[in-house]
């Protein structure tokens, strides 16, 4: 496909994908940041002292897919666990900021609201600190959570699964989705069998070589891999992230399609698949070619990594790098 029909498909296809509703089913986090200097070091231990600045809390995890959603239109709706604590319920309140509905935040008795806690000084992570619970949720929150994602699903255009292993995906909930488009962010490898009949899965080359066990050195054992674990998913998609090699799409009814990299410059890469699901599962909500999904979310993650920190795209910008691009 040439860039320029894809720049007439790519505006086309952003005013489809705008007003479609997602959604979101994962592992939702807190990211604080404790933002500060350092001028000594403590006489207590060889550490930094950071004298702290600025402190402040953003959405992370599968939060970063819904604001991507956000960013780029969509309306989203939310399944998740929180703790029984503060932290959830700022959660739910970073997601009413962003009109995301909260009617599918469950809050669970047994585990904490899974938070990071990153202390950046002079633009450089000094230490970063987690509170999580990384084993399965209960048979009660998983039973709420699939009734939930059940009934949603009949009423939104696609479901993004975000999965970080916290114990909060099993294969009911994602049962409860199958018949509209499901979209897969980044399946942990050990968690890819609940995944079975998805319509698409987004690894990267870790992920996809891990699940597996194909060692990806060239374009042979990419091939052997991406086949293997469409056989393996049972769905109709593949699409591998490489980096700065670009993605690969792999489906059941065409050949593989291999999409170079788009960004000019690359800052920082955090956040990237979060991006590029949400344009897929946009994408395909909006009834597109598989194809032509890839392409733009392919530019979207171009236009996200030449930023600093996990960020989203607009429209505006994901155009614009595809008119560069002519």
């Amino acid at each position: 496909m040439s860039a320029s029909l894809l720049l007439d498909d790519a505006r086309a296809l952003v005013e489809r994908m705008r007003g479609r509703s997602v959604l979101v089913v994962g592992d939702l986090m807190i990211d604080e940041w404790i933002w500060g200097t350092v001028s000594r070091i403590s006489p207590e231990a060889p550490v930094p002292v950071v004298a702290v600045s600025n402190h402040s809390f953003t959405l992370g995890g599968a939060g970063n897919v819904a604001n991507n959603l956000r960013a780029l239109g969509a309306g989203v709706s939310f399944a998740a666990l929180v703790g029984d604590d503060d932290f959830g319920e700022r959660v739910r309140t970073l997601l009413r900021e962003e009109e995301i509905l909260t009617d599918g935040i469950f809050t669970a008795s047994d585990r904490p609201t899974t938070r990071k806690t990153r202390v950046v000084a002079h633009n450089q992570q000094v230490v970063r600190a987690d509170w999580e619970s990384t084993q399965q949720a209960s048979a009660d929150d998983r039973a709420r959570a699939a009734a939930f994602v059940r009934e949603r699903a009949k009423r939104v255009d696609a479901v993004i699964f975000s999965d970080y292993a916290k114990g909060f995906l099993s294969r009911d909930v994602v049962e409860a989705a199958l018949g509209c488009p499901v979209v897969v962010a980044d399946p942990k490898p050990s968690n890819m069998a609940i995944f079975h009949g998805v319509t698409c899965v987004a690894p990267n080359v870790h992920e996809t070589m891990e699940a597996t066990g194909i060692a990806i050195e060239d374009h042979a054992s990419l091939d052997e891999a991406g086949l293997r674990l469409l056989e393996r998913t049972g769905g109709r998609h593949v699409v591998v992230t490489r980096g700065e090699h670009g993605m690969s799409l792999f489906s059941r009814e065409s050949a593989r399609l291999d999409v170079p990299s788009v960004a000019r410059t690359v800052y920082d890469v955090s956040g990237a698949g979060d991006t590029v699901v949400a344009v897929l599962g946009l994408a395909l909500a909006a009834g597109t070619p598989i194809e032509h999904a890839v392409q733009l979310a392919n530019f979207a993650a171009g236009a996200v990594v030449e930023k600093l920190g996990t960020a989203t795209a607009s429209p505006d910008e994901i155009l614009a790098l595809v008119a560069h691009e002519r």
